[in-house]
């Protein structure tokens, strides 16, 4: 899809430009989470690092460490910093497939450049309802731009992620 952003910007000579850019997602998509560094709330165990869940495999069983684990905490997150701002087109979820699908229910991904309350507070890009045992979910976010995609779990519990894939694409910036 296509959709353009208008900025209008004055110049020293008090006059107008307008920056037009337009998000193209016919030829280039890439998952840009595989290049971030993540974080999380606590960390369970060793085989529970934030880092599991950006390693590029959609493997749902946590005995095979290859997905996070926080503590029970009263309001558990992950976040990716993708290391600069991005238009995130959408984001998907590899849910754990061995034990606790329902843990994910209620999670938030959210969006944005504030570190404010660890980036929780980001604009929401969707809310998840359910993702079945060891399933994938795709949740649309439209390039909504940020250098964090955060995932929060605005309740105690455990939050466990196998996989998040944060896509985005080109991004065409023309002045005039």
């Amino acid at each position: 899809y296509n959709c353009s952003v208008k900025i209008f910007h004055e110049k020293c000579h008090s006059r107008k430009t307008e920056l037009i850019s337009t998000l193209r997602c016919d030829h280039f998509k890439e998952n840009l989470a595989l290049k971030g560094t993540a974080t999380q709330s606590s960390q369970y165990n060793a085989a529970g690092a934030a880092g599991k869940a950006i390693d590029g495999k959609r493997n749902a069983k946590f005995s095979d460490h290859s997905c996070t684990h926080t503590e029970r905490d009263s309001k558990p997150w992950w976040k990716v910093d993708l290391h600069n701002v991005y238009a995130v087109t959408s984001v998907t979820i590899t849910n754990r497939g061995d034990c606790c699908a329902q843990r994910i229910n209620g999670a938030e991904i959210r969006i944005g450049n504030s570190l404010d309350d660890n980036g929780n507070q980001n604009p929401l890009c969707a809310v998840i309802t359910s993702i079945p045992a060891g399933n994938s979910r795709t949740f649309q976010c439209n390039g909504m731009t940020g250098r964090y995609v955060n995932v929060v779990l605005p309740r105690p519990d455990f939050l466990t992620l196998c996989e998040v894939e944060g896509l985005s694409c080109q991004l065409i910036t023309t002045w005039w």
